[in-house]
Formats: structure tokens, sequence, C-alpha cells
């Protein structure tokens, strides 16, 4: 192989940004890709359903993307076209009109009655905060840039979501909605900081919106793909490392690998072995995909102008759903995501692409394809009839797709606060490993899961401190 500056295992949002970082460098660049394309969580397939439906395999809506220190000032140069749904996000209920989370906080508080000012006072000052505490909490060591209202957000933040929503709301509708962004963690809810992943959320609905990217998610992909290429980098697909001996030599290797894969990829000292053997994975999914002859049926019709939407009732529902999928159990009701693309290019004139997944415990076997339909019904009377084709991918589907996925945990590792603050150790830098010039740089790195490239970001900046270079992009 010819020689190169760094080498960048895994294509994932954070391989393709510390790619990025590096070659906005002057690195010259190695890109390697075990897959057959490009993209890790950001690909997407025409061939899952139907022909003529394009399907995102994972991620879909690119909200911590606009919002990333590291990709929002990125990816409009590369030609990636945002769609945003007329309404962010929806959370249907049994007995009245689905709470409705718009761009604008003033006009969702207005929907949440007496509990709308509680929603101004938490959710709505921290998209008030905007992008300074953004880069706060994306890029969690060191200094904040907003202390101020960092800690703010704090008081909310480090609760439990069931505790929060209980001292914040006191009607059901606000308790149910926080549920709903809350378990995006993929954590028992009665869990320390589970509410602050909600308030975030909800806040990145109007500091940003909720869209998807026009094409496809592979869109955004092969866009960095080709601007690493544009730098003079190289990118190779097919590709799967094993162990670092495979690598060319390099003054800096990146990689996009969860601890399992690097403890098996490299000899590491024993000290640093036991960390990693420590590290925890969180629950997985179970995900469908669907093709549909037309909208889905939702019983509030509001709720088919929302991009994403939350389905799984009360907080109390919610919370018990979520708690049995941590615990290593599966609900009847789980709480359900769902993701209906406003982007009229994934399908035929006249059909729809749906898709939606439930937690259930990491590397379950079973089938939850009734369950999530049976919660889409409860909230959509006659889905089922538009239901054209459907594919589904259990947790063991989804880690043979992504060896990152262990478990189907999507997220690169349990996000609770111990992993939090120590991920995948505890550290100044986590991003460095004992090995001189190997640095890790996936979602088991701060801060942890989500399309915001900043686990790439940080762990080639670390580089490039240590080799005296300034980095291309500040914050």
């Amino acid at each position: 192989m010819p020689e190169f500056d760094a080498v960048v295992v895994g294509s994932g949002p954070n391989g393709l940004t510390g790619a990025l970082e590096l070659a906005e460098s002057g690195r010259k660049v190695l890109l390697l890709e075990a897959a057959g394309t490009f993209g890790g969580g950001l690909r997407s397939s025409d061939e899952l359903t139907l022909p003529g439906f394009t399907h995102d395999i994972c991620a879909t809506v690119i909200a911590t993307a606009l919002a990333s220190p590291a990709l929002r000032d990125r990816l409009p140069g590369m030609g990636v076209e945002a769609v945003h749904p007329e309404i962010p996000a929806a959370h249907p209920l049994d007995d009245g009109p689905a709470v409705l989370i718009h761009r604008s906080a003033e006009r969702t508080a207005a929907g949440l009655g007496r509990d709308g000012a509680a929603y101004l006072a938490t959710v709505g000052a921290t998209a008030r905060a905007g992008f300074p505490l953004a880069d706060s909490l994306l890029a969690p060591i060191g200094f904040p840039k907003a202390p101020f209202s960092l800690l703010r957000y704090g008081l909310t933040a480090a609760l439990p979501a069931t505790t929060a929503a209980r001292l914040l709301f006191r009607e059901p509708r606000a308790r149910a909605a926080l549920a709903g962004m809350s378990a995006h963690s993929m954590l028992d809810l009665h869990s320390p900081i589970s509410a602050g992943y909600g308030v975030m959320l909800a806040a990145m609905a109007h500091l940003v919106g909720w869209p998807v990217v026009k094409g496809g998610s592979q869109v955004m992909a092969d866009a960095m793909v080709a601007r690493v290429r544009e730098l003079g980098g190289e990118a190779v697909s097919d590709f799967r490392v094993t162990a670092l001996k495979e690598l060319p030599d390099a003054e800096t290797i990146l990689l996009n690998v969860t601890p399992r894969q690097f403890l098996e990829m490299a000899d590491l000292p024993g000290s640093y072995t036991k960390k990693l053997l420590k590290f925890r994975y969180g629950p997985g999914v179970f995900k469908v995909d669907w093709a549909l002859d037309g909208p889905v049926p939702w019983r509030d019709p509001e709720v088919a102008k929302a991009g994403t939407v939350h389905l799984g009732g009360t907080l109390e529902e919610i919370a018990a759903g979520e708690r049995a999928a941590v615990r290593g159990q599966v609900s009847d009701r789980p709480y359900v995501l769902l993701v209906q693309p406003p982007d009229l290019t994934r399908a035929p004139e006249g059909k729809h692409t749906l898709w939606a997944y439930c937690h259930v415990p990491n590397g379950y076997d079973g089938d939850m394809t009734q369950a999530i339909e049976a919660q889409i019904e409860r909230f959509a009377p006659g889905f089922k009839d538009v239901v054209l084709a459907r594919h589904v991918m259990g947790p063991r589907a989804l880690e043979a797709h992504d060896a990152n996925y262990v478990g189907g945990d999507i997220g690169g590792g349990a996000a609770d606060l111990f992993q939090f603050l120590g991920r995948p150790v505890l550290s100044f830098q986590p991003w460095r490993t004992p090995i001189e010039g190997v640095y890790l740089c996936s979602s088991s790195t701060p801060p942890g899961a989500g399309v915001h490239g900043m686990g790439g970001l940080m762990a080639a900046r670390c580089a490039l401190s240590r080799a005296g270079v300034r980095s291309s992009l500040r914050m």
C-alpha cells in the first residue's frame, strides 16, 4: 500500500467525520470499510421491500447532525439537502388529541395547557440557549461554552425521566411527551440523566428541526466519502480489518469500533483490557420497514404531518416497557419509535415508506412484528390495510449489518450515568488508547450515540494536537 498519514477504520458518521477532519488538516487519509457500501449507520437500500422504495437501514433523522459543531457547517457545502416535516414529532394518546412538537416552542407549549409554562422554562430555555449549549453537551469534556445554560439544563437533565415528568408537569399529556422523548436513550426511565436526553432532543426540534436527508441517509455518507477523496484521501470498501497489524504504517489510526472489536483487534495492556471488558452494552432494537400503498391512517390526522411519532401511550406505560427491555424482558405493548419520512423521492407516486422499532433485550431472538404493528393499529386503525410489504431486522440481523451494533445495541453501549462519564473508560481524553497513535472514535466514546460525528472530530483533534497541527474547524 502507498504511504498514508492516517488510517480510519469504519465509515459510520464518526469515522467519516474523523477522516474529513484529518484530511482538511493536510493529512493523507485512507478510509477502510468492511461492508460493500460506505456509511455504517447512514446506509440506505432499495432492496428491503419492493422496487422503487428506498429505506434507511438505521439512522434517518439528522437533528444531531444539524446541531453538531462537527457537521452543521460541513454538510451544506457537500450538497446534502435536509427535508423537514411540517411537524417534527408527535405523541398520539388514547383519550384525546396527540401531543405535537412543533418547530416553535411557543406553539408546542400552547398545546400543553397549564403545563405550557413549565415546558417553555425547560425545553424552551434549552432551545433558546442555542448552539453554545448544544456544543457544550456534544463536547462534554472541557470547559463549556455556555456554563450557566448548562447548569440550568443540568438541574432537570440529571433526573430520571419519570421524576422530572412528575415534578415539572401536572397533566398526563406533557408527562407522556417527555417519556417518549427520553426513551430514545434506551435507558430505564427511572435512571438518572434519562430526562436529559428527552429535554435535549425536544429542544433540537425547536433549534434545528428533525429532518431527513433527501434521497436517503446514504446520500450524506456518499457525499462525505466524496469529500475525503477530493482532499486527496482514498476510500476502500469490502475491507474488513480484524487486526491492527493488517493496516499500513501510519502516524494516526482512528478506529470507529466498539470496545468488543478493539479487544479482538489489538494486544492491549492488562489494566486497559480489564476496563474495556467492563464496558456494558444496552438493549437492542427490533426494526420493521414497510412499503405502504398510502399514508398511515392516524386517528388524529395531525399526526400525519409529523416526521417522527412516539407510540406508547402514557408515561407509566412507556416507563414499564423500557424497564422491561433493560431487565432482559419484552413488553406486549412496547414503546415504538416510528419515522414516516417526508421525502417524496423515496417511494413511487402515491406510495410511502415507513419504519419503526422497539427496544428489546440485547441479543433478543424473538419476533416483535405483531407487537409493533399492534401499537400502530392502536393509534391508526386500518394500518395493516395499507401495507404492501415489510422487512424485519432483529438484533442479530442488525449486528450482521454493522458489527458496532452489538446484540442490536445501536447506541454503541449503555448510556447510563456511569458510562456517560466513563465512555469507554474514565479519562480526560477517552478517545486515546494505550497504543501510541491509535484512537477510538465510535459512539462508544463521548458524547455517545447520534449522527453528530463528534467522536470522530474529537479523536482526530486529539491526534492532531499531539502532532502539533492546528485543527481545521474550531468550536
